[in-house]
């Protein structure tokens, strides 16, 4: 069998069945980051590794600032699937020895400046010389409060389905440009009793699948409203991936307050419900026109 016929999501479910497990682990692989215990009372530490390869998210033609921007954000983006701050980051640079100097300074410029918006220090990391493409792997270290920290498996049957911004539109760029929605994840924490949550970066086709899946639950979802980036299609908005935007769940009753709080704290930012949680998969097929599957690696 090679990976392609098992896809990533299986790959993952099989390496990491038979890891052992300590007491001061409180959440290990399945989440947006590890969770584990800090010997601070009333909080948790996050904990997070991400990379971006050459070839598969960004193109050699891609200006470096904008890698290195990607490739910090991208992990950053896991800590406001979780209402986390980040703190700390190791990074992890792998280049062919013909790789130009400018150009991984560059790099590192974009690098620092996604660290710099939400206080992160670059305390270190790795370099290792490859006969591949560039590598650009990041391990992140936060910390979000017990009360706060939102995982993907806390959906309740009947919760509604909420994302930020607008999704689609990676192949136009907006990949390199994103800011991780941590401030926002922390406000909606702050204000409301969000059971479940994650950020879009393999798209709504395949992140909505594992939330609901996390949650024991399935969804129903109403594709006529799901923002679209200009000139996306609704299947392109679904499965192109890579929007890092954040899904949601919450209780009805709290839709409308929800709703009147965002305008008045976010403008200029859009937030959409959906669809909702539900119970049984049959409902599914009758209210999805298109494919969900998202961006699979291996595939």
């Amino acid at each position: 069998m090679k990976l392609r016929d098992l896809g990533e999501d299986r790959l993952i479910a099989q390496l990491v069945k038979d890891l052992a497990a300590r007491p001061d682990v409180i959440v290990g692989p399945g989440d947006d980051c590890a969770v584990l215990r800090s010997p601070r009372p009333g909080e948790y530490l996050l904990f997070k590794t991400d990379c971006v390869v050459e070839g598969v998210h960004f193109s050699p033609n891609d200006k470096p600032i904008a890698v290195g921007w990607k490739a910090m954000m991208r992990t950053l983006s896991d800590f406001a699937a979780m209402s986390g701050s980040p703190q700390y980051a190791l990074v992890t640079l792998a280049a062919a020895a013909e790789q130009e100097v400018r150009w991984m300074r560059q790099l590192y410029r974009g690098l620092r400046q996604a660290a710099d918006c939400f206080r992160v220090a670059l305390v270190g990391g790795e370099t290792s010389g490859t006969s591949g493409p560039v590598v650009i792997s990041i391990s992140a270290l936060g910390r979000v409060e017990k009360e706060r920290c939102t995982l993907r498996s806390g959906g309740k049957p009947g919760d509604l389905l909420f994302v930020t911004g607008k999704l689609g539109g990676s192949f136009n760029g907006r990949h390199l440009r994103f800011v991780a929605r941590i401030e926002e994840a922390r406000w909606l924490t702050q204000k409301f009793q969000i059971h479940a949550m994650m950020d879009l970066s393999d798209g709504l086709g395949a992140d909505l699948p594992r939330l609901a899946q996390a949650s024991r639950l399935d969804f129903e979802v109403d594709e006529s409203v799901i923002p679209r980036s200009g000139g996306c299609s609704i299947a392109q908005a679904i499965n192109d991936g890579e929007d890092y935007e954040l899904l949601f769940a919450l209780s009805p009753r709290d839709a409308e307050k929800l709703g009147k709080k965002w305008r008045a704290k976010y403008p200029r930012l859009e937030l959409t419900r959906i669809g909702r949680l539900i119970l049984h998969a049959s409902r599914l097929r009758q209210v999805t026109r298109h494919p969900f599957h998202g961006y699979i690696h291996f595939q």
